[in-house]
């Protein structure tokens, strides 16, 4: 009875925690309990947010790096030792799914959706399903503001760089300019897997805090008389439009850069489902019961990468902060482009709807659209805006695109 209550003791997480190391995944344990609180209470992301945090919490409880590899084999959820034994090229393990599949725990499984890349894609399918390219093709010009601002992206790499990040961490750092999750996450499996916890936690905790780092940039960088501005109504899209964009889009992207072809081909297809009127019961289908699913596989997968061994360090700080800097620095690309417009257009276009060009869909547009009604009550950029946001999506996908077949 003794020697058994010893083993219990020995065995247990608790023995785990206080056990080399284990202070790590204490810390992680808490970290899990603010992003619950983060995502329930004040509703930052919250679709993503609570499944992130419990796996993280998940992971954390059942896995402890002082405990011997068989207790960590037999019970951990999460097996960090296998991934890098999959990611090491000298290893027999290595690109080994099938190892995965039979050694590992319930998540491993789970996230050879991730390292796949396949839960990315069908969120950009249902994304797709769920967006209206009607603003973006009546007023071509916004794909200019979904461009620029791309260019915290850029800015983003250049400063990983200097800090001593490779060519590829660089690479996955910088895209969380692009507020897109998805894309980030797609993009730092291929590139820079050990990296996905940091990434993929500041790349949605940005994205839920546009309302918070927006509107002061916005402010900063256009005058009062330019927030005022209202503009003109835009015209009516017709259906066949509509119709022929995505497939348009998807031919030239694609032959311009192959590499863009899962999240490009995925978003138009979700798109298409939506707009040719005959495939109505697809389209809710992507909607809902598929990003549903994808999102709650996804987030928990994601979250299980946070290994307090692995997260904490400084390059986690780095990350944060660098992904702050590329989020700012795409909302500046964005406004200043706009303010170019605005003055070759004779005062025709709010320079605010140039903010919503990163990816950030609606919550974006939304934002530019708070901020013109306060500078002009009558203002309603909702929809002016809206065209640089969807914009920002194909953006925020070619940039990936583009760093893909530069460091893939």
């Amino acid at each position: 009875m003794l020697n058994s209550l010893a083993s219990l003791v020995t065995e247990s997480g608790f023995a785990g925690v206080l056990a080399a190391g284990g202070y790590k995944n204490l810390i992680m344990i808490i970290i899990a309990c603010v992003l619950l609180y983060l995502g329930i209470k004040k509703q930052y992301e919250p679709l993503l947010m609570v499944g992130i945090a419990v796996g993280c919490l998940l992971s954390n409880i059942s896995y402890f790096e002082g405990l011997p590899a068989e207790l960590n084999a037999s019970n951990a959820l999460y097996h960090p030792e296998l991934w890098a034994d999959f990611l090491n090229e000298a290893s027999p393990y290595a690109h080994n799914y099938g190892r995965i599949m039979s050694q590992g725990g319930l998540i491993d499984i789970l996230y050879i959706g991730v390292k796949a890349g396949i839960y990315p894609c069908l969120i950009f399918i249902g994304i797709g399903a769920m967006t209206d390219f009607g603003p973006l093709i009546s007023n071509p010009s916004s794909l200019l503001l979904g461009a620029a601002a791309q260019f915290g992206v850029f800015f983003a790499f250049m400063g990983a760089n200097l800090l001593g990040f490779t060519g590829n961490q660089a690479a996955s750092i910088g895209i969380i300019g692009g507020a897109d999750g998805p894309t980030a996450i797609l993009t730092t499996t291929r590139l820079a897997p050990e990296l996905l916890g940091p990434i993929a936690v500041a790349a949605y905790s940005y994205m839920a805090l546009i309302p918070m780092i927006q509107p002061p940039i916005m402010r900063a960088l256009t005058t009062e008389e330019e927030r005022k501005v209202k503009m003109t109504q835009l015209r009516e899209v017709t259906k066949t439009e509509k119709i022929l964009f995505p497939i348009i889009v998807t031919i030239f992207v694609v032959l311009l850069l192959p590499s863009t072809a899962p999240l490009i081909g995925c978003l138009m297809f979700g798109n298409l489902l939506k707009e040719t009127g005959v495939t109505e019961r697809l389209s809710d289908v992507a909607q809902n019961a598929l990003m549903n699913i994808v999102t709650l596989f996804l987030g928990i997968s994601v979250g299980a990468t946070m290994i307090g061994s692995n997260f904490i360090n400084l390059q986690t700080i780095y990350i944060v902060v660098l992904g702050l800097i590329a989020f700012s620095f795409s909302t500046i690309g964005g406004l200043l482009v706009a303010k170019l417009m605005y003055k070759l257009s004779g005062g025709k276009i709010n320079p605010l709807i140039g903010s919503a060009g990163v990816s950030a869909v609606p919550m974006a547009a939304r934002v530019s659209q708070r901020e013109g009604q306060k500078a002009n009550p009558s203002n309603f950029l909702l929809m002016h805006a809206m065209g640089p946001n969807v914009a920002g999506v194909i953006g925020s996908a070619i940039a990936a695109g583009f760093l893909l077949s530069v460091f893939g």
